[in-house]
Parts: C-alpha cells; structure tokens; sequence
C-alpha cells in the first residue's frame, strides 16, 4: 500500500522554482526478500521507469529505513521506503515564453501540438530560449513537474508536424515505454530529390558521422532503424512520398533517403548538391518534411487515438508549382 503525503522540503521544478513535492511511503513487502532496492522500486512503482527511480535512489530522494541508500542494496521484506519524487534537475534553467503553440488537442493527460518549422523543440546549445519547452511551460504551467516539461519525442527544427506532451509523470512514463515497444505509429510526407521507382523500405543501422560528428550515417554498429516508404506522387525532378518509421533515430528519414540517393529537397546537410537542384526546389529553405499523422494508446483511457496535420503553407504551395508544372 502507498501513503502519499506532503512534503515540507524544498524542490525544484522545471522552471527551477522551489515547490513542495508529494511523498510516498511504502512497505517493501516480504516476497522481495533478496531483491535489489531499485528493483523492489521497480515492482511498486511502475508508473516511474527503472532509470528515473535510480535517479531518485542517487539524489537521496530515497529512503530506507530513515537512511539513503543505493541501488544495488538487497532488501530483505517489511523495511519502510520513503520516496519523494524529483523533476529532472536539467530543465532548472528554462523559464516560461507566452507566445502560441497550434494545438491540435489537449485534456488533462496530454497535448498533441502541431509544430512549425523553424521552432526548436527542447533547449539546447545556440537555442536555449524561444523553443516550444519555452511555450508549453507559459501554457500549462503544470508542466514545470514534469521533466523537460512532458516532451516526449522530438522534430528537427525545420521539420513541420506532429508531437505528443505528456502532462503528468506518468502518461510520460506510459509514451516513452510505447515508442521503446515501437507502438507509436508516425508518418511522415516527405519531398525527396530524384525519381523512386517504387514503394520499399530502408533497413540500415545510424550513428554519429565518423568524422563530421554533428551529422548522423548510416555506420556499421549504428542504432537499428527501418524507415518504410510509398510513392505518392511522381514530379519531374522529385517524388513526393509517405514514410513510416519503425524506430525513431535522429535524422532517420533524412538519413536513410540520402542513403539510397534520394536526399530530402533543401535539406541543408544531407543533400549535397542541394544549389544544384532545378527550380523552384533549389529555392526551398528547409528539408521538405512533414510529421502528417500520429497515433498511440492514450495512457488513461487505453484507447487508440490518431491526429491529423495539414501540410504547412510553404510546403504545400511547392507541391501545388510542381503540379502546374507537369
């Protein structure tokens, strides 16, 4: 049985303001005799991932007995656990921004926002301010306890589309464990350079460039990640296709496109002869893609839920001058 109760001390919340945080007090019970203290967590707790609660364990926001402890400890059944669950002391330093966000649906558990391109979705070097971490803290200020204000995956700057935010610990729990089962269901639209035959798929492992290290390639002993693919619609100097991803690598469409010599139009660091590309693609001023549909398991109801995003104006417009031109 779990007790919860306030607790008098000090915390730190996303915004990196102090706040009261709830504890939980437990009993570790009798049948985990020989059981690792995160382990017992683990059982008592699934709400909170394995990781997080090691964390807690670290932070000494767990206690055994009265006394901090370790991880790896062994319990022995009927020692009194106290847990007082911490915001990731990582996004102390991000304040609230009030400018809008293009919800597509909120309730009490989550957000689906669809993203313009040209926002940066989590703080980070270069863009530690104006990023939609920024907004989402000025909209639900709630957000402040859950880390990195309830993102849960992420879009590259310059691509358009859909995200999901959580907007409790544990729908955000419940998300990450569903794009780590690949249960998550994301498609893409995305404008690559050249003529694709036909509908396939790209099965190649990703990590760092082996020299260039703020690019991602395809590496042998890289990440595994599949991207399947549909012709869409077929232009002269482009195929417009709908990519579904089974894992989620960073920069996996773009990276698995320019793999099989079919680069994203304007991608800026994986088209090579981007300039060269006749007009008007040589005049888009980012990568052509879109995250058009998104779908999961709401982590309350335990329904399927899946949320649709119209092509951005800039994107939209090429393909209708594409159209004009065949």
């Amino acid at each position: 049985m779990v007790k919860v109760q306030p607790d008098k001390t000090a915390d730190y919340n996303a915004a990196g303001t102090s706040a009261a945080a709830p504890v939980l007090e437990l009993m570790a019970p009798v049948d985990c005799a020989g059981m690792r203290l995160d382990q017992v967590l683990s059982r008592l707790l699934p709400e909170y991932s394995r990781s997080r609660l090691q964390n807690w364990v670290d932070a000494g926001s767990v206690l055994v007995d009265g006394k901090t402890s370790e991880s790896k400890a062994k319990l022995w059944g009927g020692e009194r656990l106290r847990v007082t669950p911490r915001a990731d002391p990582a996004t102390a330093a991000y304040a609230a921004e009030n400018f809008g966000l293009p919800i597509v649906f909120e309730d009490a558990t989550l957000l689906v926002i669809d993203k313009p391109a040209g926002l940066v979705v989590h703080p980070g070097s270069g863009n530690w301010s104006g990023t939609m971490l920024n907004a989402l803290l000025a909209h639900a200020p709630e957000l402040e306890q859950v880390p990195r204000a309830g993102i849960v995956h992420r879009l590259d700057k310059d691509t358009s589309g859909l995200l999901v935010v959580a907007k409790t610990l544990t729908a955000q729990t419940d998300l990450v464990r569903q794009l780590q089962a690949r249960s998550v269901s994301r498609e893409y639209l995305a404008l690559a350079a050249g003529h694709v035959k036909a509908d396939g798929e790209v099965d190649a492992p990703i990590g760092r460039h082996p020299v260039q290290r703020t690019r991602m390639a395809v590496v042998p002993g890289g990440k595994p990640a599949r991207t399947h693919y549909r012709v869409r619609e077929a232009f002269a100097d482009a195929t417009l296709l709908e990519c579904k991803l089974d894992t989620g690598r960073t920069h996996q469409i773009r990276v698995h496109l320019a793999s099989i010599g079919h680069p994203l139009i304007g991608d800026p660091v994986y088209a090579k002869k981007r300039a060269a590309a006749p007009p008007p693609l040589n005049k888009f001023p980012r990568q052509a893609l879109h995250a058009a549909r998104l779908a999961f398991v709401h982590p309350v109801s335990g329904r399927e839920v899946s949320f649709e995003a119209p092509l951005p104006a800039d994107f939209d417009t090429l393909l209708q001058v594409l159209r004009t031109a065949k």
